[in-house]
């Protein structure tokens, strides 16, 4: 089955269902874009219910947001938020009326919950950031292999649902559970391939902030997304996010599968990297966002008005704990000024912020750096890890002003 066709049927098959009026084609956009590292080139393409993406991948889709969508707002649109799959069997359509997901395991009841059931409790929401554990893999010096993402492989957004403690008390935690696992619908086309499977510690599990998601900005959860239900996980790599999420079960042990023993694993140290080139002695989960933070209003390699006064803005976020300053250095860091934060959305949620500049004619390096409210912040020299993951030095854009 070629694009086209993949792509007409999960058309046909959203649109059947009233989950969202897809088109039945693929529409390549008229333009690229090169991003700014080795290998670099990527076609712009339109997917159903998405605008033109940056295309990693076609099967299964993997779609990077452009950046300048961040310079957009806090919240990231739907029809812009990106797409990552693991396993190339992914559903080509879904009906919200006879999906069930299953909690089963070390439970008192098992559960088949429908999403009305899932709409039928007591929701609630929370705004934040998914991002891929490899955002800005593309970056890395010396390369690494996997996908070569840019900073686009992140998104922010406003989720509805219902918390995960909920769905675990209904049906009733037995003493002896130590974790939950999660599984979607997406499969491997080869047997030999695990399946995606993801696991989370049971306090974690239960700590009411680890949702079950059906909404999305406002809106049913696009297909690519997740439709018709995701697992929200704040302050977590999207690795956790699992999509069309159909199975929930309790365990007695810790999880040995492939996607949690041997894949998405970081240096087991405090800086989680090592020097570049060389293996870790040790290796531990992905679990929690480093702090980040973006100039979104200019470019590397963009021209200014030297004398006047320039307006840079941009976003800052961290895996939880908020984030409490940003400073920005207009000489490459011999100084800095602390910007002015926009609106707090929630500490899991993309931070705005703004400052005024005015630079004199020349060559200049703008930096910006985050600070959370536990203290922590940015390396001003990047970090390395032989799988390319939790990248989030300090930034720096060339500019000249003339």
């Amino acid at each position: 089955m070629d694009r086209r066709q993949f792509l007409h049927r999960i058309g046909l098959g959203a649109t059947a269902l009233g989950a969202a009026q897809w088109g039945a084609s693929l529409a390549h956009a008229a333009d690229s874009m090169t991003l700014p590292f080795g290998a670099g080139e990527r076609p712009l393409v339109k997917y159903p219910q998405k605008r033109p993406l940056l295309q990693m991948t076609a099967r299964p889709p993997q779609l990077e947001t452009p950046f300048s969508v961040f310079d957009e707002g806090a919240i990231t649109p739907n029809d812009a938020f990106f797409v990552r799959y693991h396993l190339a069997d992914i559903p080509q359509s879904i009906d919200p009326e006879t999906f069930r997901v299953t909690v089963t395991g070390k439970v008192g009841k098992a559960l088949s919950l429908s999403v009305a059931d899932l709409k039928a409790m007591e929701p609630v929401e929370i705004v934040a950031v998914n991002q891929c554990s490899g955002n800005s893999r593309g970056f890395f010096e010396p390369r690494v292999a996997g996908g070569q993402l840019a900073n686009g492989a992140m998104g922010n957004a406003r989720w509805r649902g219902v918390p995960l403690k909920a769905i675990l008390d209904l049906a009733g935690v037995q003493a002896s559970a130590k974790q939950v696992t999660f599984n979607g619908l997406d499969g491997p086309v080869l047997p030999a391939t695990p399946d995606f499977v993801k696991a989370l510690d049971i306090d974690h599990a239960r700590d009411g902030e680890v949702m079950v998601a059906y909404a999305m900005n406002g809106e049913d959860l696009p297909f690519l997304n997740g439709f018709p239900l995701r697992l929200v996980v704040p302050g977590h790599y999207g690795t956790y996010w699992v999509k069309h999420l159909n199975e929930i079960q309790v365990i007695d042990t810790v999880y040995d599968g492939f996607w949690m023993q041997t894949a998405y694993r970081i240096p087991d140290n405090a800086c989680a990297c090592v020097e570049p080139g060389k293996a870790p002695a040790r290796t531990t989960p992905i679990q929690r966002f480093d702090v980040r933070s973006f100039i979104t209003n200019v470019a590397d390699g963009a021209s200014l008005r030297a004398g006047s006064d320039v307006m840079l803005k941009g976003i800052a976020f961290d895996g939880g704990f908020g984030i409490a300053d940003v400073a920005v250095s207009t000489d490459d860091g011999a100084s800095w000024t602390s910007a002015r934060l926009g609106e707090d959305l929630g500490r899991y949620s993309f931070r705005e912020w703004r400052t005024q500049v005015r630079l004199p004619a020349g060559e200049h390096v703008l930096k910006v750096r985050a600070i959370n409210r536990i203290g922590q912040s940015q390396p001003m020299e990047p970090l390395w890890n032989p799988a390319g993951y939790m990248r989030n030095v300090v930034e720096r854009v060339r500019v000249l002003a003339a």
